[in-house]
């Protein structure tokens, strides 16, 4: 379970995951701003998801997308009001689901959000009026926040590979980027591909294989009074 706790007033936002992993992290992360807005900060440990020394994770890039400050756990000490409340969760938790029959993960995360997270937090959280540091995400275009994300140089047969697979960038509206230039491309959470250039979205197609090379095949006879027809080579006169 992916639990985050508002430090002022306690409140938690509670997810089922099949995994801590990148994808998950970021689904969870998008519902929360959706329904809270945008946090000042984030308090994680140092798991690869969410930090790496030698690269940028993707929760590290959707983080600064947002000007959300990220501040890390040096030990699992440093994160005791998660642990805290992990062991009230999975008391109180698990026995509200025994009692419903909830073994899946959509039925949990059902009760969660339509039951067990309001009761949680009246019971629970500061009910006294507190400023809301939280800003709106209205007008953000979330998906492109949290995605996937990658650069990739353009070849000069305006293709880019992804995976072992070549993908063709098309002509359209938006001006094509020059070879050896780099488009940012974006798998969106819900599996879907986007290639974008300075923010501008691409159209492309996935191709079944390497492209091939063109050949251009030039076809020129000179004319009959041109100069290269009076030139000698050897015995023979060129016609």
């Amino acid at each position: 379970m992916l639990h985050a706790v508002d430090d002022a007033s306690g409140r938690v936002f509670l997810r089922f995951v099949p995994n801590e992993n990148t994808e998950e992290v970021l689904k969870t992360l998008k519902k929360y701003v959706e329904e809270n807005g945008i946090p000042h900060s984030i308090y994680t440990d140092k798991f690869k998801v969410y930090y790496a020394e030698d690269k940028q994770t993707d929760f590290q890039k959707a983080m600064d997308k947002l000007s959300i400050r990220r501040i890390y756990a040096n030990s699992p000490q440093a994160k005791g009001r998660v642990e805290r409340g992990n062991r009230t969760l999975q008391d109180c938790l698990v026995k509200e689901m025994r009692l419903r029959g909830i073994s899946d993960i959509d039925s949990a995360n059902k009760f969660l959000r339509e039951e067990f997270i309001d009761y949680y937090n009246n019971k629970f959280s500061i009910k006294d009026d507190l400023p809301d540091v939280h800003t709106s995400s209205e007008g953000i275009e979330l998906e492109n926040v949290f995605c996937r994300e990658t650069k990739i140089q353009v070849r000069n047969d305006y293709t880019v590979t992804l995976n072992g697979k070549y993908i063709q960038l098309e002509k359209s509206e938006v001006t094509l980027p020059l070879p050896k230039q780099y488009v940012t491309l974006r798998k969106y959470l819900d599996g879907s591909l986007h290639i974008f250039h300075n923010e501008d979205e691409l159209k492309f197609k996935i191709l079944n294989g390497k492209p091939r090379r063109k050949r251009v095949k030039v076809s020129w006879r000179p004319a009959e009074n041109h100069p290269w027809r009076n030139i000698n080579f050897g015995k023979n006169r060129r016609k």
